[in-house]
């Protein structure tokens, strides 16, 4: 497993990861380093421990919201193809009215 130092708040962490993860990891040390630092800005320098549970309970919450945005986009869709069936089912019985009305119109 490949080894890769990152830095978070100023501090070396080393940890292991899969290999060809090491980009990855990398980018998501320094989203990490950002939001500590910007909370650090924020609230001072309270401890490491505190500053990266709160960037760790920010993320999360990004992260839910994200990802409730998407279970309502999900949910639109649904929505919107159900519509459409709708009103292909209400176009579809009014064309059957039309030519049933033509029909008549024909006949007499």
């Amino acid at each position: 497993m490949p080894h890769l130092d990152v830095s978070v708040n100023g501090r070396i962490y080393s940890l292991t990861c899969d290999a060809g993860q090491e980009e990855h990891l990398r980018e998501l040390a320094a989203h990490l380093d950002r939001k500590v630092m910007a909370l650090s800005e924020s609230v001072g320098q309270i401890g490491d421990a505190r500053l990266l549970l709160m960037a760790g309970l920010l993320t999360t919450e990004e992260y839910l919201a994200a990802v409730q945005r998407l279970e309502g986009q999900a949910q639109a869709t649904v929505d919107l193809a159900r519509s459409e069936e709708i009103a292909v089912e209400a176009l579809e019985a009014a064309t059957k009215r039309v030519e049933d009305i033509a029909a008549r119109l024909g006949a007499a």
